[in-house]
């Protein structure tokens, strides 16, 4: 029988990382989601431009999310061993097919949820593993939909249910921020400092449950955790190299 995916399991471990690489998500978000907060402020009173602040919104949140599935890949024997500017590099060759995979699926799941919302958490549920596929196993776009598709198969309401959890929390942060900067004031400059605070707080929380549940989903299915290969596109463990022939009996 197939071991079951544990939502609050999954959940640990994403908040446990969290806390573990602070240092490296949190400050890596600010930096790259005040780029978004300072592109929205400026284009936001023009429609014309609205195009602009979705390109940048879409391609900082998948290069921050394929740092973050390396990042992952790169703790699992324990310790980080690569610095913030490899996670970056190791994510950048990969960031035109980890935009158009976004973009495909937020259509699908988009148009999922005007459908009644349950055909959207069904496509948000088996394509829930999409980025990793593609930082990972370097998956093409539709190769790495099957690939999810693949791997959550079998495991679909623990992955619904660590995705919503995940979600609500991100959510209620986002609200707070939110009521922060009304509350404090109504300032421009203020509005985007606290839209990036809050993009810092939550975007690693999606990120993390991305690659956790890809890693997880892996295990479960009994696959290596590693990256591709070039002739079967799944990692395979390293082996030993055989033993040498017994020496012939004496005589």
């Amino acid at each position: 029988m197939e071991q079951r995916l544990s939502v609050g399991d999954a959940l640990s471990e994403v908040f446990r990382i969290y806390r573990e690489q602070a240092g490296v998500l949190l400050p890596v978000a600010f930096w790259l989601f005040l780029i978004v907060a300072v592109v929205n402020g400026l284009t936001e009173d023009d429609f014309s431009l609205f195009w602009v602040g979705l390109v940048v919104s879409l391609a900082v949140a998948t290069l921050y999310q394929g740092t973050v599935v390396e990042l992952v890949q790169d703790i699992q024997d324990g310790r980080r061993d690569s610095s913030v500017g490899d996670l970056f590099r190791s994510a950048l060759p990969v960031l035109g097919t980890l935009i158009a995979a976004g973009i495909l699926a937020g259509i699908g799941i988009g148009i999922g949820f005007v459908l009644l919302i349950v055909p959207g958490l069904f496509l948000a549920t088996i394509w829930a593993v999409i980025a990793p596929a593609i930082v990972i196993e370097r998956r093409g776009v539709f190769e790495a939909f099957g690939r999810s598709r693949e791997l959550v198969k079998g495991q679909g309401w623990p992955v619904l249910g660590t995705i919503v959890v995940a979600y609500l929390i991100g959510f209620l942060a986002s609200i707070v921020f939110a009521a922060i900067a009304a509350a404090i004031s109504s300032g421009v400059i203020l509005a985007i400092v606290f839209s990036a605070l809050a993009s810092t707080i939550t975007a690693p929380i999606a990120a993390l449950v991305a690659a956790v549940l890809y890693f997880r989903l892996k295990a479960i299915k009994g696959e290596p955790a590693g990256g591709a290969t070039a002739d079967t596109g799944l990692s395979v463990p390293p082996t030993d190299p055989p033993a040498p022939p017994p020496p012939p009996p004496a005589t």
